[in-house]
């Protein structure tokens, strides 16, 4: 069963497609991870799919409900965590669930239970009576997904829920993901962590508004073109400044201390690598093939893409 349908949605400001005709579907009890940079067009996204902004044109369901005709019903449905998610610094955390379980209309009876498991689901059990405003950053994003599931919705939707969260903080919170798989919760999750992508079930990428391509994190990966050379270099950044000068700059990419380069031809390129940059006086420490990441396939579908649109201008 699909949880989640998308027919041609667009979504224009003015001269601006946000939005550009995506049709995607997502299946019950699966976490769908929508990547791309800022600006992509996934929080607007997420604003069309839980019926906070009408389309341009297009349609969309969610647990069968129109996201347009049916917006108000459809709320009961989901959960929604926005990337500023409205906690209320001046309460305390047992004080904002309180708020919104107010908010959705949650029954008082079994209300206490309820919001006990949350606090031990997301261990915040020991931090109830603290106010929200003197939370740690990854505290506040599980305090603000406790809110967003007080109403047990069918469907969740996380707009970059660990933007900004330290490596750890984001691990946990993942975690917590996994376990509402289990307790059939459907989960649309953006975000612009490509190594974070790798944790859902599938993934789409997404670039200026258009969805470039969907599948499995591994299905993903077989859409690169080339092999990938890494390089380790005593100063990377030069190296990626240099190697940009010799390949075309959409081919090289630093990633923290080591320069990926996709070519068509390992073995030339990894000579040519090793003579260009000795003799602009930079030691290759190692070169080799390595296996692409979502990063390495997204840069490789954004250069087919850039391509396909300057060949269709010529």
């Amino acid at each position: 069963m699909d949880v989640i349908r998308a027919v041609a949605l667009t979504k224009s400001f003015d001269a601006l497609t946000a939005v550009d005709s995506l049709t995607l579907t997502v299946a019950q009890g699966e976490i769908f991870g929508l990547v791309g940079p800022d600006g992509a067009g996934k929080t607007t996204t997420m604003r069309l799919l839980t019926g906070i902004m009408d389309p341009t044109s297009g349609d969309a369901w969610v647990m069968g409900k129109h996201i347009v005709r049916e917006a108000e019903p459809l709320k009961d449905d989901i959960g929604y965590m926005s990337q500023r998610f409205g906690l209320y610094p001046d309460l305390s955390v047992m004080e904002n669930i309180a708020f919104y379980a107010d908010i959705y209309g949650v029954p008082r009876k079994g209300r206490e239970e309820k919001t006990a498991r949350l606090l031990a689901f997301s261990n915040l059990t020991p931090f109830r009576q603290r106010l929200a405003g003197n939370l740690s950053g990854g505290m506040k994003q599980k305090l603000g997904l406790a809110c967003a599931l007080i109403h047990t919705p069918k469907v969740l939707f996380l707009d970059e829920p660990t933007n900004g969260v330290d490596p750890v903080s984001r691990r946990d919170f993942w975690r917590i993901l996994y376990q509402l798989l289990r307790e059939r919760v459907s989960i649309f999750v953006s975000t612009a962590y490509l190594d974070e992508a790798e944790r859902a079930n599938r993934v789409g990428l997404m670039h200026h508004g258009r969805l470039l391509a969907v599948g499995t994190p591994s299905e993903v990966r077989q859409l690169m073109r080339g092999v990938i050379l890494e390089v380790r270099s005593s100063e990377p950044r030069r190296a990626t400044a240099l190697l940009r000068q010799k390949f075309p700059a959409n081919s090289v990419g630093l990633f923290g201390d080591r320069v990926h380069l996709v070519t068509a031809e390992p073995e030339t390129t990894a000579s040519a690598v090793e003579m260009w940059l000795g003799g602009a006086g930079l030691k290759v420490e190692r070169i080799g093939r390595i296996e692409p990441g979502l990063e390495d396939v997204f840069v490789s579908v954004l250069s087919s893409a850039s391509d396909e649109e300057d060949h269709r201008a010529l």
